[in-house]
């Protein structure tokens, strides 16, 4: 009997620009995640991604463990050395995602840099609308994460896709099936927006969640504000943020979603370096009991 607790998998991302994303997988195969997200940033290093997806699947071996997701992060909207290499790397990973047996591949927009983020579109269109067609010839879905990189309405140099009102604008540019949304809460809860009613909204584009969450200082905002002198916000691995993670995966299940939600990590201000997998293994466990606990088949 399918297991159903696994329609929505809990799993973390793994680090593969420096060609060792097989042995980070080895490493934490045995710890209960149950899928990975390996992920490159801003390059892939020339690496051939069809014998890293191989190693990649050879190292779950005959686990209960999958890979839905390949990440891409940097900007291929600009013609910078490191942006043209971003871009290939993007296309690289749409024609190799199904050696990792990846169905989908995730990263940034990319944007025009210190322009406001309308500057951005024509740009976007441009290069997304070639990348969706390559994709959707293999069956494979886009997903922008939705993070500012620090960018904001007017300026930035990573990403457009941090906005609900920027989510409208691409998708016009874009309509196509195959591109949609890499969600998680914390990014909207750094802008003060409430993450549930986004799921009611946007389910139907959410293609894969980052597990990460946020804890606001309420106090600090209340006697300091927002970006100033004092941290407002923490990002925080599910468990020891401000989300209920059980109202947030009901929500997936109302809206008929299933696939992974990959922990984030690497950004606990506590739960770091020496604790970055004490942080992991109780966020997977903290999921793992939201999701609804474990069925027994």
């Amino acid at each position: 009997m399918t297991n159903p607790a696994k329609a929505i998998r809990i799993g973390t991302m793994i680090r593969a620009t420096n060609e060792d994303a097989a042995e980070n997988i080895a490493k934490i195969a045995d710890l209960g995640f149950e899928s990975f997200e390996p992920f490159f940033w801003q390059t892939t290093n020339g690496q051939n991604l069809a014998d890293l997806g191989k190693r990649c699947r050879d190292a779950i071996g005959d686990r209960d463990i999958t890979i839905s997701t390949v990440g891409m992060f940097g900007n291929p909207l600009e013609e910078r050395e490191m942006d043209l290499q971003t871009l290939q790397g993007w296309k690289d990973c749409i024609d190799n995602a199904h050696h990792f047996g990846a169905t989908c591949v995730a990263g940034f927009t990319g944007r025009i840099r210190n322009k406001p983020l309308t500057d951005s579109l024509p740009r976007y269109k441009q290069v997304w609308s070639e990348l969706a067609k390559r994709a959707a010839d293999k069956g494979i879905k886009i997903a922008f994460e939705n993070c500012a990189m620090d960018g904001n309405w007017a300026t930035g140099d990573w990403n457009i896709a941090h906005n609900p009102d920027a989510w409208e604008l691409m998708f016009n540019e874009t309509p196509d099936e195959n591109i949609g949304l890499e969600w998680e809460p914390c990014h909207q809860m750094v802008y003060l927006i409430e993450p549930l009613p986004q799921i009611r909204k946007w389910a139907k584009k959410i293609f894969h969640v980052h597990g990460k969450d946020a804890t606001i200082r309420w106090d600090v905002i209340k006697e300091h504000g927002i970006f100033g002198k004092e941290k407002f916000v923490f990002m925080r691995t599910p468990g020891f943020g401000d989300s209920n993670w059980t109202d947030i995966i009901s929500e997936l299940r109302l809206a008929g979603w299933s696939g992974s939600i990959d922990i984030e990590g690497w950004h606990d201000p506590v739960y770091r370096d020496a604790l970055e997998m004490t942080g992991q293994v109780h966020g997977l466990n903290y999921l793992k009991r939201s999701r609804g606990g474990e069925f027994v088949e």
